[in-house]
C-alpha cells in the first residue's frame, strides 16, 4: 500500500528483531495520486492538497506499516499553525519524504561485496 501521512512514527512498525528505514526527499511531484491520505491534521491536510493540487483529505487513523508499504510524509517545518491555516505562515516549509524499510536488513550479512548487493542498491536508491 502507499501512504501520505503528516509524520512518521517508528510506533508505525512491527519490528521483531532488526529493519533498516530509507528515508529519502522527493519532489511534491513523486507523490502518487493513489496514495492513501492517513493525514491527522485538518489544516495540514488544506494545506497538503494545495501544493500538491489534488484533494487530500484529513483522515485520522492508526497505521501499522508492513514490508512493501511506502508511507510519504508531508513534512511541515515552521511555527504552530494557526487554526484555519489557508497558507503557510512565513518561513514555514513542507518537505516531502518518502519512508521504506527493509525487516532484517543485513542480518547476518557477511558485507563482502556491498556495491552489488540489493540492500544496497535500495538504499541508495538505484
Amino acid at each position: 500500500m502507499i501512504y501520505l501521512a503528516n509524520s512518521f512514527s517508528i510506533n508505525m512498525m512491527e519490528i521483531d528483531e532488526f529493519c533498516l528505514f530509507r528515508i529519502k526527499k522527493v519532489q511534491p511531484s513523486e507523490v502518487p495520486e493513489q496514495a492513501i491520505s492517513v493525514i491527522g491534521h485538518p489544516d495540514t491536510a488544506r494545506l497538503t492538497s494545495r501544493i500538491l493540487g489534488r484533494d487530500v483529505p484529513f483522515n485520522r487513523v492508526t497505521l501499522t506499516l508492513k514490508t512493501g508499504d511506502i508511507l510519504y510524509v508531508a513534512q511541515y517545518r515552521g511555527p504552530r499553525l494557526p487554526e484555519g491555516a489557508t497558507e503557510l505562515p512565513a518561513g514555514a516549509t513542507i518537505d516531502f519524504l518518502e519512508v521504506t524499510f527493509r525487516e532484517n536488513g543485513c542480518l547476518g550479512c557477511p558485507a563482502i561485496d556491498c556495491a552489488y548487493c540489493s540492500q544496497s542498491s535500495w538504499m541508495f536508491g538505484s
